[in-house]
């Protein structure tokens, strides 16, 4: 199937301006909205997870919900990181997996 020009041009433009988006671990910083894009390395409890990225590493809170991801996924997950001086975590809001199904993270944590 050939697609025309105008949808590839369209694709490729939202994929790059999605990736544009995308803040490296190493890059985080206290307080800030942001969205990540790495592979869950393990998870250390039903809610929290380690995402990894080519830049290092971030701890994640997923709140009190179970979610359907595991570890060795590939995801993005936007979420703000705490401002606590003594530890870096992000507390997700949403995660997009790698087949494109979207988890709003129930926000009780705020």
């Amino acid at each position: 199937m050939r697609l025309p020009l105008t949808a590839v041009v369209t694709s490729f433009l939202f994929a790059t301006t999605a990736l544009a988006n995308v803040t490296s671990i190493a890059d985080l910083q206290r307080g800030q909205t942001a969205t990540v894009a790495g592979t869950i390395d393990r998870f250390f409890d039903e809610d929290e997870l380690r995402l990894t990225d080519d830049t290092g590493s971030v701890r994640v809170y997923l709140g009190p919900d179970l979610l359907p991801i595991q570890t060795g996924e590939q995801v993005t997950i936007e979420g703000i990181m705490d401002d606590d001086v003594f530890r870096d975590e992000l507390y997700a809001r949403r995660i997009t997996r790698e087949n494109g199904d979207v988890l709003v993270i129930d926000r009780r944590w705020e």
